[in-house]
Parts: C-alpha cells; sequence; structure tokens
C-alpha cells in the first residue's frame, strides 16, 4: 500500500572525530599604568631614624645611620658616613654634612654631601651646595650656589715622566 511507510535507514557519513587542540594557557597581560604617578613618599628601612610629620626639633643632630625627616629641624645635622632625607612635608632650617642628601621637603641653609645632593621636583631649596654629584628635577626649586667637589689628584702623580733630552738609546 501507498500509504505504508518504507522505512528506509538513512545512512549518514559518520563524523570524523575532531581533535581538539591542546589547551594553551593564556598569558595574561598586565595593564600599564599611564598615568604618572608622583613618586611614593619614601618609608623608613631598618637602619634608618624617622623623624615625624608632628615632631619640631631644634638643636644639633648626628648619627651613624640613615635620617628621614617628615616633620620640622632647626639647628645643624652631620651624617657624615649616611643619606638624609627631607620627606614631601619636611621643613628643615639647618646646616647639613652628610654622605648623600635627598629633598623632596623645604630645605633653608647650606647643604654639604660628600656623594650626592638631589632635590626632588616638590623640592625647594634657599642655600648654597656642595657636593660630588647634584641633580634637580625639573619643577624643584633652588636659590643660591653651587660647587661640585672633585677629588684632588697628588701632585706627584700628575708629573709625567718624560726622558731627558740628554738620554740617548744605546
Amino acid at each position: 500500500m501507498w500509504w505504508e511507510k518504507k522505512s528506509q535507514s538513512v545512512v549518514l557519513p559518520s563524523p570524523k572525530p575532531v581533535s581538539a587542540p591542546p589547551l594553551t594557557p593564556k598569558m595574561e597581560i598586565s595593564m600599564t599604568e599611564t598615568t604618572a604617578r608622583p613618586p611614593s613618599p619614601p618609608t623608613p628601612s631598618p637602619q634608618q631614624t624617622f623623624l615625624g610629620r608632628t615632631a619640631v626639633v631644634r638643636g644639633q643632630l648626628s648619627g651613624d645611620e640613615d635620617l628621614l625627616v617628615e616633620g620640622q629641624f632647626e639647628g645643624a645635622i652631620t651624617l657624615a658616613e649616611h643619606c638624609l632625607t627631607v620627606g614631601a612635608d619636611g621643613q628643615v632650617k639647618a646646616e647639613i654634612h652628610a654622605r648623600q642628601v635627598i629633598i623632596l621637603g623645604t630645605v633653608s641653609g647650606n647643604v654639604s654631601a660628600r656623594e650626592k645632593i638631589e632635590i626632588r621636583r616638590t623640592g625647594h631649596v634657599v642655600g648654597d651646595l656642595l657636593a660630588g654629584a647634584i641633580a634637580i628635577e625639573e619643577g624643584a626649586y633652588f636659590k643660591g650656589s653651587i660647587d661640585i667637589l672633585r677629588e684632588e689628584v697628588p701632585e706627584a702623580s700628575r708629573a709625567v715622566a718624560a726622558p731627558s733630552p740628554l738620554e740617548t738609546s744605546a
């Protein structure tokens, strides 16, 4: 009969096994920060003395470790073999002698460093500078004179041993 359906089996092509590509971990790329941030304030290290923001000190200060001043100091600071950092909130009116001086705050007075003096963008210095190297960042304020220390070469080592015109080779 024609209304009877004939069962037909339809043969579909067998799907080819698709091998999934091996999963490779994707490297996450961190976003780079395009906004310039002000330099982070220095943090005290274990070998560094910290003069806090609310501290007001007058007198003479010397020591055998680095010093970070965030408060107010008036007098004289001597850190012959160490670094003095005047933080962004620091206000120093002093004669300063140190191995290295980094200024982010305000300094009034002469600054002498055996190695280097750095005046950062937020720094404000009124006084004379004497150091082996001096760096003043753009935007910093400085009023005074600058003297660069040079290592003295002994006179004897500067003399060149030149042969006498009377000497002859044999």
